[in-house]
């Protein structure tokens, strides 16, 4: 537990170095310098961000009373005094950190060794005394263990804590790692023993969810297991805790919610702009499996840190599900290469599904993945080749969120896709099968460039597209939609491709325009095309769907009212099957659960989720930046790799393809 403060002080300072936060205090406390990744630093930006926001409140709203308190609680190596002094905001404020007894005194060490800290406490006129490992005027330092109460509240006394003062209590990331019994009684001592206080909590939420899963395992591995998830599983449970035990008012927000409503836009925007950032779900996962709570009593004016500047667009209430999918395992086990996200499934011939791209295992490591997958469908069971591709790397490029777009039974085109989030994207492909290409013979896919006019290439430098085929006037085309580029975060754009030669091709094109979004789906439907969800322009979900349809001398968008209003998400895949879009999967602002199937019938409108059932399966399935074929004669859904890195909690890749029988849920409507 005493090293999760050291690890997350390396974490902020990185994300300081950046750009991310403000503060010139964390490079000396924290010590070893480590470079994180761009995730890293999002998720101790929000972390910090939430903090400040809330203490910085609670400075402004008691400025004009004498004197005030905050107590810091397993405050570690954090900042948070040397920032509040340098600007001025402790005038009238002292400021207590606790912590174990070890960890207070190397803290004390280096305040004493750093003349930029030392000089901002003032001279102390002598050594720390006992559990008191360092005393300024305005700053006491005290090593003591937290769980037992009645040390703690003897030697915030003898540092001359005043329970008459209003006080804000904080624990960040600290009260988890606690037994409950303890923990509560620290929060009900705390609302007993100050009549004016304040109480600020971040920590993890939704245990459940394979994320939750994830996230409780990385922690039970560092043994330092996270105790309040079984008894307080979520923000409402948290809330009806803190009301239960003392205090009087009570707000609670996930950080998806924390950063929509009370981080203004331009800040945003600033922070979206600092890196190359291509882990979109990763980041809203691991925003909605954290959460920042502010509780108050007997504050002269309410202390309502978490009212939201501007209402987030989120959906009311729990999602309804209207049944359930069984998920279980296709029989593929112990086939390395499926495991993967960011790769791109298509049906090149009845029962046979090519793989290709995205990143997984591979030889044995985590890397791009090279080599191409074949699966066939025979007597009822799947089956599985590696195909390894006869072309040098660099033409493949090694790359993710692409699309392939199967032609013929010998042809599919490769379109867009990336390697790193900087680069510019990559160039198209043909891929070339021979007319026998099965599970049975592993004969090479051949990849060949495709030249286009230099302009022409350059428009279709893009990732996270749908690449579709609609038809116009008897005629063959792709419809190239949306995605993002190294330039621009989110488009909006459109071209059509005439097949098979590949010309760009003017078409009309009427009716309200979509906005721009990037890991949406789209499905042929009608000599048409229907696009559903994405991430839009400022990383929020989308929730609308709208038809393309071929209209007089070209193309209208039409919206497709649905209700109830679909669930805005992103990164599903989609299928069409008799008049009903199928969504699968997906990543949701709505933390209560995760998308399953959606169902929505495109004649009525009416839309209804359905679970999945993984009851069958014996490791989390996480249903984002996978691939999925489904197969209308059986009406199975198979899905392929998915997953990705969660957060500093490890890489999880499903491990092996799923089936899904959609046979009652399409029989029933």
């Amino acid at each position: 537990v005493q090293g999760t403060g050291g690890s997350s002080a390396v974490s902020k300072c990185s994300a300081a170095a950046r750009g991310y936060i403000q503060d010139r205090f964390l490079r000396l406390l924290a010590g070893r310098r480590r470079r994180r990744a761009p995730l890293i630093h999002r998720g101790y930006y929000i972390r910090a961000r939430a903090v400040d926001h809330c203490v910085q409140d609670f400075l402004l709203r008691t400025q004009s009373l004498p004197r005030t308190q905050i107590v810091s609680l397993g405050a570690g190596f954090d900042s948070l005094y040397f920032r509040l002094k340098d600007v001025g905001l402790l005038r009238h404020t002292v400021v207590y950190e606790v912590d174990f007894p070890n960890v207070a005194c190397q803290k004390a060490t280096l305040i004493k060794g750093m003349k930029e800290l030392s000089a901002l406490v003032g001279d102390t006129g002598g050594e720390g005394l006992g559990a008191i490992t360092f005393s300024g005027e305005d700053y006491k330092l005290l090593g003591v263990d937290l769980s037992e109460l009645s040390e703690l509240e003897r030697i915030l006394e003898e540092a001359g804590l005043n329970n008459e003062i209003p006080t804000l209590f904080i624990a960040e990331v600290v009260l988890t790692y606690m037994e409950n019994t303890r923990s509560d009684a620290l929060i009900q001592w705390a609302a007993e023993h100050f009549p004016r206080a304040c109480f600020l909590l971040y920590e993890q939420v939704h245990p459940e969810d394979p994320f939750g899963h994830i996230m409780q395992q990385h922690f039970s591995q560092l043994s330092t297991a996270l105790h309040s998830l079984p008894q307080y599983p979520d923000c409402e449970a948290q809330q009806r805790r803190f009301l239960g035990k003392g205090w009087t008012e009570c707000s609670v927000m996930d950080m998806n919610e924390f950063f929509t409503c009370c981080i203004p836009e331009d800040e945003q925007q600033r922070v979206q702009g600092l890196e190359p950032f291509d882990e979109y779900e990763e980041w809203h996962l691991k925003c909605s499996h954290y959460f920042v709570l502010a509780a108050s009593k007997g504050m002269e004016s309410s202390w309502t840190p978490l009212l939201p500047s501007v209402t987030a667009p989120r959906h009311a209430g729990p999602v309804g599900m209207a049944g359930s999918v069984p998920a279980v395992c296709a029989g593929l086990s112990g086939i390395p290469g499926l495991r993967r996200y960011g790769h791109h499934s298509v049906l090149i011939k009845p029962n046979v599904v090519l793989t290709t791209g995205g990143f997984g295992e591979e030889d044995g490591q985590h890397c791009r993945v090279r080599n191409f997958h074949v699966l066939s469908k025979r007597a009822g069971c799947w089956e599985a080749v590696c195909v390894t591709q006869n072309i040098p790397d660099k033409r493949w490029g090694q790359r993710l969120y692409h699309t392939v777009s199967r032609l013929s039974d010998t042809l599919a085109l490769v379109l867009g896709g990336r390697t790193s989030p900087s680069s510019v994207g990559l160039g198209m492909l043909w891929l070339k099968f021979p007319k026998t290409c099965n599970a049975s013979g592993p004969e090479d896919v051949a990849v060949e460039l495709v030249s286009l006019q230099p302009a022409a290439e350059a428009a279709l430098l893009r990732w996270r597209h749908s690449t579709t085929e609609v038809t116009f006037k008897g005629e063959q085309y792709l419809f190239v939609y949306g995605g993002r580029s190294a330039l621009e975060p989110v488009l909006g754009d459109w071209h059509f491709l005439h097949t098979p030669e590949l010309s760009y091709t003017e078409i009309a094109v009427e009716g309200p325009v979509p906005e721009r979004r990037h890991s949406h789906s789209a499905c042929s439907w009608d000599g048409g095309v229907l696009i559903a969800g994405g991430l839009g322009a400022a990383e929020q979900p989308l929730g609308s769907v709208f038809l393309l349809r071929e209209f007089e001398h070209g193309f209208q968008w039409q919206a497709i009212e649905t209700h109830p209003p679909l669930v805005p998400r992103y990164s599903h895949t989609a299928h069409v099957h008799e008049g009903k879009l199928l969504l699968v999967g997906g990543v949701w602002f709505h933390a209560s659960s995760v998308p399953g199937v959606t169902v929505i019938d495109l004649m009525t409108g009416l839309c209804l989720d359905y679970v999945i059932n993984v009851d069958h399966l014996e490791w989390p399935l996480m249903l984002h930046n996978h691939s999925s074929i489904f197969l209308p004669n059986e009406k199975e859904l198979l899905v392929i790799g998915g997953g990705g890195n969660c957060f500093s909690f490890g890489t999880h890749l499903n491990p092996e393809p799923v089936s899904l029988s959609l046979t009652s849920i399409l029989s029933s409507h």
